[in-house]
């Protein structure tokens, strides 16, 4: 199972682009979900393989009626398309009204997505771009089936206080039981900070700290640079050597340090893409939220 939920508190921290970034490089097959229900972006900044626009009724909106009669996870491809630099998506909902289509089957859709890996067809991991969750969000029913739920934050004083109150909450919602036991159970709970290099290090001292004296159980499990060039260049908006981007560089290091600290529970081999590499990523379209 590798099932990968990114997702905000508030405010727009750059969950797609951060969603975008991990997939650009990441080890194994990937598909990139856009699961948020007040709509996807990526359809409206992203050319498709064959040069045109994403057709917006393919993805989410047009899974939502075989859902309704099963969902096996080979069915997820049927709803795929790919993007121009070869990154594989399942194109969000054009607005939020549309959500009601998928009312009770986000607990099918997160079964799928975390059963994709063990598909004997086609295995895939799934990262999961959630947007912003708050309340009652359905999207929160996809944790429960996820390997890791990342909780994206930009380093205000005010983001980094919300980020620790929903990690907090969400361990409650997922856990339960003793507070701080959730850094025991699954899904893991983790925080991807938005912010300087230059001051990355320092930043998530304190901020594990803060995380730990909440005992929220969750931590800091990696830092992706402020970069707004390179999300401009992974967004195909600007040209340049993506792969020399402090933006993929930094993501680079997220996955790698995600695969040493929890691979060994990814076991299922995977295949690459076809025509992809984790070693010179293509700009993908698709910055951020």
């Amino acid at each position: 199972m590798a099932l990968i939920a990114l997702a905000a508190d508030k405010g727009s921290p750059g969950v797609t682009t951060a969603a975008v970034a991990l997939a650009a490089v990441w080890p194994r097959r990937v598909l990139v979900a856009e699961t948020d229900p007040a709509g996807g972006d990526l359809v409206y900044r992203s050319a498709a393989a064959h040069g045109g626009p994403l057709n917006p009724n393919t993805g989410m909106l047009s899974i939502a009626a075989t859902a309704r009669r099963g969902l096996v996870p080979d069915q997820l491809w049927d709803h795929v398309q790919p993007l121009s630099g070869g990154l594989e998506v399942l194109v969000g909902l054009g607005v939020a009204e549309q959500a009601a289509g998928l009312a009770g089957l986000w607990p099918t859709l997160g079964r799928a997505f975390s059963q994709l890996a063990d598909s004997p067809h086609a295995p895939a991991d799934v990262i999961a771009d959630c947007g912003r969750v708050s309340g009652d969000t359905p999207a929160v029913e996809l944790f429960p089936q996820a390997a890791l739920v990342l909780l994206v934050s930009r380093t205000e004083p005010e983001s980094l206080a919300r980020v620790r109150d929903r990690a907090a909450a969400l361990a409650a919602k997922l856990h339960g039981g003793s507070r701080g036991a959730a850094s025991l159970a699954t899904p893991l709970i983790g925080v991807l900070l938005i912010t300087d290099p230059s001051t990355s290090a320092k930043l998530v001292h304190q901020v594990n700290d803060m995380l730990m004296a909440a005992q929220t159980g969750a931590r800091v499990v990696g830092t992706l640079a402020d970069d707004p060039a390179g999300a401009d260049q992974l967004a195909g908006r600007k040209r340049g050597r993506l792969d020399k981007s402090l933006l993929i560089r930094s993501a680079r290091k997220v996955t790698v340090d995600l695969y040493q600290q929890y691979g060994a529970a990814w076991t299922n081999p995977v295949a690459q893409q076809p025509g992809r590499t984790t070693q010179q990523p293509q700009p993908q379209p698709g910055a951020g939220r």
